[in-house]
């Protein structure tokens, strides 16, 4: 009797376990259909979010290309993408995103921001490879914006005249601001001055600034809203959106010498990889050099990097005779420890000229 109850007992066991496998098969064979397995299509259906950390200016462009994504995306594979999204400065966004802000897409105003984010473990090396164009989304140059025709600029050095005050944000806090600093040092250097000349160049015009904003944003609202300063050093793509919105203040762009402002775009490696997000987050950065994505960007200022786009907008750039970069001032390593570095020129300048 116990051997007939112990074998009943196995054989129910088997049985159970039979079920159990054939259930499993079942589950994950092929569908009919689509030829994906029903685990697969649950996982395709599901709604997916990303986080894109950005600096100030963008959002007016970014504001007409997600949506244009996310239709496309959905459209081709039937998920539904939603986007959590984050302004500011651009080094206050990537104090924010070392410190825990969880982006899955970066655009920052400068690839030295960029590559703090890689040095802090986030993102892998080499990312300036993984995308078109060594990774550079769109670029501007430096505009000089005049409170009204009394103030007159023709030049860079005009800036050091008497009466005129600049409105430029801290490059400390500001990557357009680490801009506007490069552009006044280049103008002098790469027109064949001296660093001790630009040093000098440097110190009149931000000893005169009334303020020094955080950020370009702000540098604009202390500019166009509050009244402050006569002078406004900002993106040429910033002037071209304020005069797209009836903010139709007399600006100026140097062509005889200028700085070519290079914007990257990155994939947050290890913020995608804990999200799960990485398909969807580089089909994303992808999708921003299209020439439709591109034209977004030339449409609110930015000079695009497609080419076609770029000749379709080419009337509304003008021509800069000497566009010197970031690498003909040494790179960003170098740049950073002379210039941004704690203690370093710019830090030098304002406790000269008491603005620490």
């Amino acid at each position: 009797m116990l051997r007939r109850v112990l074998r009943f007992v196995g054989l129910m066991l088997v049985g159970i376990v039979l079920s159990w496998a054939i259930a499993s098969c079942s589950g994950s064979s092929p569908d009919a259909n689509t030829g994906q397995t029903n685990n697969q299509t649950a996982t395709a259906s599901e709604p997916a979010k990303l986080t894109l950390v950005s600096y100030a200016v963008t959002q007016s462009a970014y504001e007409k290309i997600i949506p244009l994504f996310t239709k496309q995306w959905q459209e081709k594979t039937g998920q539904t993408v939603t986007f959590d999204q984050s302004y500011g400065g651009s080094g206050s966004q990537t104090r924010a995103v070392i410190d825990g802000l969880e982006a899955d897409i970066v655009a920052l105003a400068l690839a030295l921001d960029t590559k703090k984010i890689e040095t802090a473990g986030l993102i892998k090396a080499g990312w300036e490879q993984e995308l078109p164009n060594e990774s550079i989304l769109h670029k501007s140059v430096a505009a000089l914006v005049t409170r009204d025709d009394s103030i007159k600029i023709s030049q860079w050095s005009d800036l050091a005249n008497d009466g005129v005050q600049v409105i430029t944000a801290n490059p400390k806090t500001s990557g357009g601001a680490r801009w506007n600093f490069l552009a006044l040092w280049g103008a002098v250097t790469q027109s064949g001055g001296t660093p001790q000349e630009a040093e000098q160049f440097i110190e009149t015009v931000l000893k005169n600034a009334p303020v020094m904003p955080k950020d370009a944003r702000e540098s604009s609202d202390v500019f166009y809203k509050q009244g402050q300063g006569n002078v406004l050093i900002n993106y040429e793509n910033e002037v071209i959106l304020a005069k797209q919105k009836g903010e139709g203040t007399p600006y100026f762009v140097p062509t005889d010498y200028n700085i070519s402002i290079d914007n990257p775009v990155a994939i947050v490696d290890a913020n995608v990889d804990k999200h799960g997000t990485r398909e969807v987050a580089e089909a994303f950065a992808q999708f921003l050099f299209t020439p439709e994505a591109q034209r977004e960007f030339a449409k609110v200022g930015f000079r695009p990097v497609d080419e076609s786009v770029a000749k379709e907008f080419s009337a509304q750039y003008p021509t800069v005779k000497n566009l010197f970069t970031v690498k003909n001032l040494g790179g960003w390593d170098k740049i950073q420890q002379q210039f941004f570095d704690d203690g370093a020129d710019f830090d030098k300048i304002m406790n000269k000229i008491g603005k620490s």
